[in-house]
């Protein structure tokens, strides 16, 4: 059903586009044609040349006759692998793509080249059957004619065309030499609207008179053309120009409200399509921004990332008054001997969900993952007003949780102090890290955490800096020496029953 969809709708665009190119080629021409004869009727042009009139209406509309059929043939020839790629609905070549995008000046070409080779063959005829001043007249009627039918052509043709041009567009977008331009719609846009009906004007009312017949006739046909070539003109300009630049603001609107999923259809030609295609890149770049700065946070922590993004990266930091949490698991060589890789590996990411949790919801950053353990920050590089409470609430929480999944078991040490806090390493690679004493007491308090009831101990600085709801869960525990350390510990362990 989809497929069938696709090709009735295929089929649709094709027939459509097809009777478009032939509604154009057609119409310009006989519109054109029938304008110029009018124009030459009104002058009196055939009343000048006398009984020998009817061997010019008889050339002319034979030449009509012809042209539409030799300008059709030499248009299709033109495009003629354009037609084949279109038709079969395949993406086209480069050189492909180069040759549609040529469509409307090939039209134009082929409209101008005819109504020129035209104009010399019966002006020429008109100066033999009648006098120079009756081929002067023809010519510069049919010159006119061939003139405002081949920017019809041009300007109708792009629009005409614009779903050839958008697969075109796909593969090969110009970037130095445009096929067309802004400026050239305009200047084709005066020309049909002001232009070629004022200098007809200008032609008719001033002399040396070209003919003897009252001219006011033609200045009025002269004059409605012009409103008429105006109207359709400027309509063809906005759909060329307005209609895409609407296109582009409502983008950029979108893009501005964050939407980085916006595209825009590439189906110009001419700056508006670089245009359109720098906002594609636009968005194209900020989705690839988003998804860097999500592997980033991911990777370091969003509040590390955001420092970053905000302060620039460079080998600096300060000293902080930070709280240190570190976790590990219990027993973890043991465990992986026992237990497969990959189940394993699930567990720890479970575990490390439990950490991660917990430590966001108090503020902290979970600085780095060290095989199972994970070491948090409280205080760095956010500050907070009570980074102690903070990390005593968070152990307490990572570790109801983690017993509550029953999967593994852990140790918990918290120590509190002044630390460096800030990026470590070399200009090309660094990280952001937290280095001091109190990191290395709460690695030395998980190892003595392990062997306790409560699975958590703090130091006495951590506790007495906390708040005095957080430090009545508390109790003293013992006094430890840590390996690496001059003065005993005094740790502080969570009690049995939370007071109310």
């Amino acid at each position: 059903m989809g497929k069938g969809l696709r090709l009735g709708s295929r089929f649709r665009l094709v027939l459509r586009t097809g009777i478009g190119f032939a509604v154009l080629g057609f119409g310009s021409s006989v519109v054109g044609a029938g304008v110029v004869a009018l124009l030459l009727l009104l002058q009196g042009t055939p009343g000048d040349i006398g009984d020998r009139s009817w061997v010019m209406t008889v050339s002319a509309a034979g030449y009509v006759a012809v042209s539409l059929l030799a300008g059709t043939a030499w248009t299709a020839w033109l495009q003629r692998r354009t037609a084949v790629w279109f038709i079969l609905g395949r993406p086209p070549a480069p050189d492909e793509a180069r040759r549609a995008l040529r469509i409307p000046g090939d039209m134009a070409r082929v409209s101008g080249t005819l109504w020129l080779v035209g104009t010399v063959l019966l002006a020429t005829l008109a100066g033999v059957l009648g006098s120079a001043a009756d081929a002067v007249a023809v010519a510069l009627t049919i010159g006119l004619g061939g003139l405002t039918t081949a920017g019809i052509t041009y300007l109708a043709a792009e629009w005409v065309a614009r779903p050839v041009m958008m697969l075109a567009l796909a593969v090969d977008q110009p970037k130095q030499k445009l096929p067309t331009t802004v400026l050239t719609r305009l200047v084709l846009t005066w020309s049909l609207a002001s232009g070629v009906p004022l200098l007809g004007v200008f032609l008719v009312a001033t002399p040396p008179n070209l003919s003897h017949a009252d001219p006011a006739a033609s200045l009025i046909l002269l004059s409605v053309a012009g409103l008429v070539l105006g109207a359709f003109t400027t309509a063809l300009l906005a759909k060329a120009v307005a209609a895409p630049l609407h296109r582009l603001r409502v983008a950029l609107d979108d893009i501005a409200r964050g939407r980085t999923e916006v595209r825009v259809d590439v189906d110009d030609s001419s700056e508006i399509g670089m245009l359109q295609t720098s906002v594609n890149d636009l968005t194209a770049g900020l989705r690839e921004q988003d998804r860097m700065r999500d592997l980033f946070g991911r990777h370091v922590g969003t509040e590390v990332a955001r420092h970053a993004l905000e302060f620039g990266a460079s080998l600096s930091g300060d000293v902080r008054e930070v709280t240190a949490l570190f976790v590990d698991v219990v027993d973890s060589t043991a465990l992986a001997a026992r237990t497969p890789p990959q189940e394993l590996v699930d567990k720890l990411n479970r575990f490390f969900t439990s950490v991660v949790d917990a430590v966001n919801a108090h503020g902290g950053l979970v600085n780095k993952f060290q095989g199972d353990a994970a070491l948090c920050v409280f205080g760095a590089p956010t500050k907070l007003a009570d980074p102690a409470t903070s990390a005593l609430s968070a152990a307490r929480a990572i570790r109801d949780a983690v017993r509550a999944d029953g999967e593994l078991d852990l140790g918990i040490g918290v120590a509190s102090g002044p630390v460096f806090a800030g990026q470590l390493g070399t200009s090309s690679r660094f990280e952001y890290t937290v280095i001091g004493d109190p990191i290395n007491e709460a690695a030395r308090l998980t190892e003595y955490a392990k062997h306790t009831s409560g699975r958590i101990l703090a130091s006495e600085v951590t506790l007495t800096a906390a708040a005095a709801g957080e430090r009545a869960r508390w109790a003293e525990d013992e006094t430890v020496q840590l390996r690496g350390r001059e003065t005993p510990t005094t740790t502080w362990a969570v009690r049995a029953v939370s007071p109310e």
